[in-house]
């Protein structure tokens, strides 16, 4: 009888419009990670691509999705819309994934995946912002990491669909990205069901949405974000480090489903502790787990110990996907979240793009494990940048 208490307790100052984010973000993920495990072996085995192509393709598309971000948080705070902007790129994305799957030569998978990724990028900052203006401040940590859990349930339960068609009901490779428009349009639905709040400002001149508003500890923190992301390469090099060390395809997938379990069980936590502890104690822990994982992916001698390495992982995914964004919210007031947030992702996917093109280049003439230190070293460099450029305590506004 007591345990019901607890859990209202534990999801206190949470409002519907954040559980119908986080379904939207269960199913876009489901759409999204049926296919990302497929698609480096879809690009190597069947288009007969490159490492160098697979890290340009998903370094590319990752950039895309956060350059984009800014602008259409950008956009959001200057119209003050929030809900329209997120529908166009969930419709965006579910509609680029069929097309993937039509694709005969890698640079119509490329066309596709960035298609699939501005779509993306397009709905982020405005659906993030609906996230921070669903909660008041004091629970911001635990609605981002309440989204963070949908994200990273999907990003589990994709691949372990994409496991049942292909070897259980023994469906091609092609037909995947066909029926991952399905849970897209699902996404979709979600967040035509929001009820988008307008939002409060002294007056509509005040609002001047120009990158000098942003207060300097803001840009402080892009800078630390940067250091690390430099090192913070796609996580298709996971996947081929895990086919490369002897696994199936089917063994990866399954490999890369639990380390997205773990990321969605650690995500609701992270955001809740980051309200009590401080962003940046919990966001330090995510880069120090980030290290000690690429390490261990340089050095690892046996499956056994990858796939070990891979759930670890785990920990660093769900909480810096939760704990830095709401970092990021925490710096500005309420009608310029959209942007703060969009910036954030910007400066992490173009810096996942430099790291991205790096790791090709590192995995096709260095070696598999030159990837791994490589973002190890930059781990470091964040992490001091981390401790020395953002104070314990941020104003949350």
């Amino acid at each position: 009888m007591a345990a019901s208490p607890v859990r209202k307790q534990y999801f206190a100052g949470l409002s519907r419009n954040t559980f119908l984010l986080a379904f939207a973000s269960l199913f876009a993920d489901i759409s999204t990670e049926m296919l990302y495990p497929v698609l480096p072996m879809f690009l190597t085995q069947t288009l007969k691509a490159s490492g160098s192509i697979v890290g340009l393709v998903d370094g590319f598309a990752q950039a895309a999705q956060n350059i984009v971000q800014g602008f259409s948080g950008a956009l959001s705070d200057k119209l003050q819309k929030r809900k329209a902007i997120a529908l166009v790129g969930y419709l965006l994305a579910a509609v680029a994934k069929p097309l993937m799957g039509l694709s005969t030569v890698w640079q119509g998978v490329f066309g596709a995946r960035l298609l699939d990724r501005l779509g993306t990028g397009s709905r982020s900052a405005p659906r993030d912002a609906l996230i921070a203006s669903s909660v008041d401040k004091e629970n911001r940590g635990r609605a981002f990491g309440l989204e963070g859990v949908g994200d990273n349930v999907g990003a589990f339960l994709g691949p372990m669909l994409a496991v049942l068609l292909l070897y259980s009901l023994h469906v091609g490779m092609r037909t995947v990205f066909y029926l991952a428009f399905v849970p897209g349009m699902l996404a979709f639905l979600m967040v035509l069901l929001v009820t988008e709040r307008p939002v409060t400002v002294v007056a509509k001149s005040r609002i001047d949405l120009s990158l000098r508003q942003f207060p300097k500890g803001y840009w402080r923190y892009l800078l630390a974000t940067a250091l690390f992301g430099l090192g913070n390469s796609s996580n298709a090099f996971l996947i081929l480090r895990t086919k490369d060390i002897g696994a199936s395809l089917e063994t990866t997938i399954v490999i890369y489903a639990m380390f997205n379990l773990v990321a969605a069980v650690i995500s609701y936590p992270a955001g809740s502790l980051s309200d009590k502890l401080g962003r940046k104690n919990v966001l330090l822990a995510a880069f120090l787990i980030f290290l000690i994982a690429y390490l261990g992916f340089a050095l690892a001698p046996n499956l056994l110990v990858v796939a070990v390495l891979f759930v670890f992982y785990g920990l660093y995914q769900g909480i810096f996907r939760a704990v830095g964004k709401a970092l990021a919210s925490d710096f500005v007031p309420e009608h310029l979240r959209a942007s703060s947030v969009g910036w954030y992702g910007t400066t992490v996917g173009l810096l996942q793009l430099v790291a991205s093109i790096v790791a090709g280049f590192l995995w096709d003439h260095v070696g598999h494990a030159s990837v791994f230190y490589y973002g190890a070293a930059f781990a470091v460099a964040g992490s001091i940048g981390l401790l020395l450029l953002i104070p314990g305590k941020v104003r949350r506004s």
